[in-house]
């Protein structure tokens, strides 16, 4: 996380806001009443998405059981009905 002032991000805000977006590098930008942070919009998305994800019932522990499964007990692409 790049971290950084307000008087700071206010005279890069272009160049930080690019970089932002094309390393998904979060920023930190602190102030005397707080500090807040800028994200990507595909970052955003992402945790919106795992929020999401997370906030449906037992959905954490079948993610958890399917990462301790073996691939040899998987089925094939073509096996699955989608």
């Amino acid at each position: 996380m790049v971290n950084t002032n307000i008087t700071n991000f206010r005279k890069n805000i272009f160049g930080i806001l690019e970089q932002t977006i094309k390393y998904n590098e979060p920023v930190n930008i602190s102030t005397k009443d707080g500090n807040a942070v800028v994200l990507s919009e595909e970052d955003y998305n992402g945790l919106m998405v795992t929020l999401q994800i997370c906030s449906v019932p037992g959905m954490k522990e079948k993610i958890v059981e399917g990462l301790h499964t073996p691939i040899a007990d998987c089925l094939s692409e073509d096996e699955a009905d989608w």
